[in-house]
Formats: C-alpha cells, structure tokens, sequence
C-alpha cells in the first residue's frame, strides 16, 4: 500500500461525531381537569410530532439553545424550569444527545415557519398519544411527576 493509499489509524477507527441538541417541553396550565396542557410542533419535512428542539450552534450551551430554539419554532420566548431526562437516540448513524428543560411561554405567540407548519396545545395524556417518538413520551412523564412535587 503506498502513502496515497494509507488511511490513517485514527480516522479508520473514529466514532461518528455525536449530535448535539437541547429543546424544551412547553405547558401551561390546564382547564378546570387540572391536567397541564403541552405545546407539540409539528414538522412537515418529516411529518412527525414531537417537542421544540435543535442543534446547539458552535459555542453555544444548551440552555442558550433550548431558549433560542423555543422561539425559532414556537415565535414565544420562554422561561427554562426544571431540567427534565436527557435523550439518547440515533439519527442516521450517528448518536444524537438532546437535553430538555420544561418551560413556559413569557411572550410570543406561534405563526407557521418553514421547518414548523403546527402548534397544537393538548391536555398531556392526548398530547402522549400524538407524540410521534417513544422517548418523547417519557418526557410527559417526567414533566408531571416533576409538577406534582
């Protein structure tokens, strides 16, 4: 094998590079059931329903994302509460690392973007069956046992 031909040990041998994100779960208080209400997005490039959420830019901390995404999908800025379970899954490959925060909406309010078309706000037993992801679903009940402390 000549020098042109050579793959070096280290790039042979490296882990896909891990996704990193961080997104919110955001409620409000609900009727007079007293079951909160959760904001789900829905996303027409891949026609799912799932939780604000996005890749953390160059530099940024999760937090400062988790915010900034909120409001690039949802148009509302938002108050970080507690944090909730991180989620581990793959996309493509590659192991995606998302930490959540659950949240409520300080100002703003939702208008149709190109990466959300929907935003519906669903008592949290309905909003756990239209998630479209497992581990989002786990994420519903965390957020409630954490309210009912």
């Amino acid at each position: 094998m000549n020098k042109a031909q050579a793959v070096p040990a280290r790039a042979a041998s490296a882990q896909p590079e891990r996704i990193r994100a961080a997104g919110v779960v955001l409620w409000r208080p609900g009727d007079a059931t007293g079951e909160p209400e959760l904001a789900l997005i829905h996303r027409p490039k891949l026609s799912d329903w799932s939780f604000p959420k996005g890749k953390l830019k160059e530099g940024e901390r999760a937090k400062e994302a988790a915010r900034r995404e909120a409001l690039e999908e949802t148009g509302m800025r938002v108050e970080l509460g507690s944090r909730l379970p991180t989620q581990r899954y793959l996309v493509r490959g590659r192991p995606k690392r998302v930490r959540y925060w659950s949240a409520v909406r300080v100002s703003g309010s939702f208008r149709p973007n190109r990466e959300v078309d929907l935003l519906e706000w669903l008592p949290a037993g309905r909003a756990r069956l239209r998630l479209s992801y497992s581990h989002d679903r786990e994420l519903v009940d965390a957020l409630l046992k954490q309210l009912c402390e």
